[in-house]
């Protein structure tokens, strides 16, 4: 059988670069499918939108702090000196064929840049796929997160209107309360005193290069992982540690994201179409000397704003050195500690829980309750801020007054995560419950029997094994137990006081876990009777956890879907 020949421009490509060989290997990647690993294929597309519609923009915008007298087509600002930057936002606006569908395109496509990365991280934590040997991948990935944040930010300072200039000016604010560096940080970025004259140019050159480099960088690192380390999967039937089944590449995931990329080009350009958003010529050019009613940044910035507006106003003063702790706190502290803390989460985990395995497979929320409860806790803490960013409205908006808005938002911002980490915790703890009643004693079937004694019970029916594959594809959850104080010499154990911490968290992490029921639990259940007669123990030679292996386990895989491709790890 006479071998397909390759098209002539695909031949020549190929003897110069071994494209054919590379392209057969990598294109039949297997990846899992599951809707939630969109959330990442949305953050691509939306930074691919960004940087179509953002290289538009820049044919028109004029990134100068240049005085002109605004000449163009909106009447109500005509006449009026602005700087060159506001000018041309405002021609982008009206004058130029298309421009305010991709101004306003690129700003929704920025707004759902940030939230599917959020809502991305959020599906990795809860699903612990950050752990090893993806820790890296989780740092890349919040990475992005930040500077997609701070990209925004710069975005939304440049085209020079009242509103952007009131946040850059509270920025500014909070830049000066750093202690010694300051000021000269300000002048660093603003090139003088603010607003300054190389404002907008300087920002303009690190809104187009500098970040967006550093994601592309960043967004290509993280794909190369992905791929060399496989991409993680959900327990079922036919899914191992150790293979990963799903479709390849090429055609089915090609197609489906060509599909998906479109999909969201479209509502993007059909929300920049329909839904107006950040109308510059409403606000005017900036004026230091004014300040716009009820001002709100992009919504990610709400919670940076709400830490600043719930903190109390407090000075000290140190040898001639004011220290505005009202700004140092809530602006210079809060913020890197609570980034940090979520960047360094999987290496706390992995230091807690001393697990240095391999993970392939994604947990349950419910199988790991404070993973779950510290991710609610965070959710809150950050919702409370974002909340107290908008203190003045929901006082206004409701008939409330301001100051108790602000005094029950500076106690919820406290007690909520706490209060948000209990709750979660024990309601996974109760879905363990739920899932081990379930293993043992099958499904409720409605059916009441009487007994010969006139006792009364309901008729179990026995899951199935996919199912039952599903509920024990875990691990048990044992806590680090603390060593001797010394060894067989009788030498003290190194670094005792850290290693009692230690232990201390892993009980507290693990506390209350509900551990899977082994195989003796399952055939002491099942011998009750819970079973309907005639059927077979719903796991049946259970030890702990179903173990099959990659070829059966293919085999049994519940749909066609998961039967399409494996790939071994």
């Amino acid at each position: 059988m006479a071998t397909k020949e390759l098209p002539p421009p695909v031949k020549w490509a190929d003897d110069r670069l071994g494209l054919a060989k590379m392209g057969k290997k990598n294109l039949r990647k297997v990846f899992p499918d599951h809707w939630s690993f969109m959330l990442g294929e949305i953050a691509l597309y939306s930074f691919i939108i960004l940087i179509l519609t953002g290289i538009f923009l820049t044919f028109w915008f004029r990134p100068s702090m240049a005085e002109v007298e605004y000449q163009g087509s909106y009447s109500l600002l005509k006449g009026l000196h602005m700087s060159e930057a506001y000018a041309s936002t405002l021609d982008i606006s009206f004058d130029v064929r298309g421009g305010l569908l991709m101004r306003q395109i690129h700003h929704w496509a920025a707004v759902l840049f940030v939230a599917s990365m959020m809502v991305h991280l959020l599906r990795i934590f809860f699903t612990g796929a950050f752990r090893k040997p993806r820790e890296l991948n989780w740092v890349i990935g919040f990475s992005m997160l930040f500077l997609g944040i701070i990209e925004g930010f710069i975005g939304y300072g440049l085209p020079d209107d009242l509103l952007s200039g009131t946040g850059l000016r509270i920025t500014q604010g909070m830049i000066q309360a750093s202690p010694i560096i300051g000021t000269y940080l300000t002048f660093f970025i603003f090139g003088g005193e603010f607003p300054g004259d190389d404002m907008v140019s300087r920002f303009f050159t690190v809104h187009v290069l500098l970040i967006p480099g550093l994601i592309l960088a960043l967004v290509t690192a993280h794909l190369i992982l992905v791929v060399y380390h496989k991409h993680t999967q959900y327990a079922g039937p036919g899914r191992t540690e150790k293979n990963v089944v799903g479709y390849p590449l090429m055609p089915v995931y090609m197609a489906k994201a060509g599909g998906f990329f479109f999909i969201v080009f479209g509502v993007t350009a059909v929300m920049g179409a329909l839904l107006q958003i950040n109308p510059v010529w409403l606000y005017g050019p900036y004026n230091p000397a004014e300040v716009t009613a009820g001002s709100q940044p992009d919504w990610y910035m709400g919670w940076l704003e709400g830490s600043v507006r719930l903190m109390p106003g407090l000075e000290s003063s140190f040898w001639g050195i004011t220290l505005s702790w009202n700004l140092i706190i809530p602006a210079l502290l809060i913020p890197p500690a609570f980034v940090t803390f979520v960047a360094l989460y999987p290496f706390i985990e992995q230091w807690i829980t001393g697990d240095k395995r391999e993970h392939h497979l994604l947990d349950r929320p419910r199988n790991v309750p404070t993973r779950t409860g510290i991710g609610a806790a965070m959710v809150t803490f950050y919702a409370l801020l974002w909340i107290g960013g908008g203190n003045d409205l929901i006082a206004t908006h409701f008939g409330v007054s301001l100051n108790n808005v602000t005094w029950f938002l500076r106690f919820a911002v406290f007690l909520g995560p706490v209060i948000a980490f209990w709750a979660t915790r024990r309601i996974a703890i109760s879905l363990q419950r739920a899932d081990r009643e379930r293993l043992l004693h099958g499904l409720e079937t409605g059916i009441i029997v009487r007994s010969p004694d006139g006792s009364y019970s309901e008729r179990h029916a026995p899951i199935s094994e996919f199912e039952a594959y599903t509920l024990t594809a875990h691990d048990r959850q044992t806590p680090l137990e603390l060593g001797p104080e010394t060894d067989e010499n009788g030498v003290a154990a190194p670094r005792r006081a850290l290693n009692k911490l230690r232990a201390k968290l892993s009980a507290f992490y693990f506390a209350d876990a509900v551990q899977k029921p082994t195989a003796a639990e399952l055939e002491e259940a099942h011998s009750h009777g819970h079973d309907e007669p005639g059927e077979a123990p719903a796991v049946p030679g259970l030890t702990g956890t179903v173990e099959l292996d990659e070829e059966s386990a293919a085999k049994s895989a519940a749909t066609p879907e998961d039967q399409a491709a494996i790939d071994t790890k």
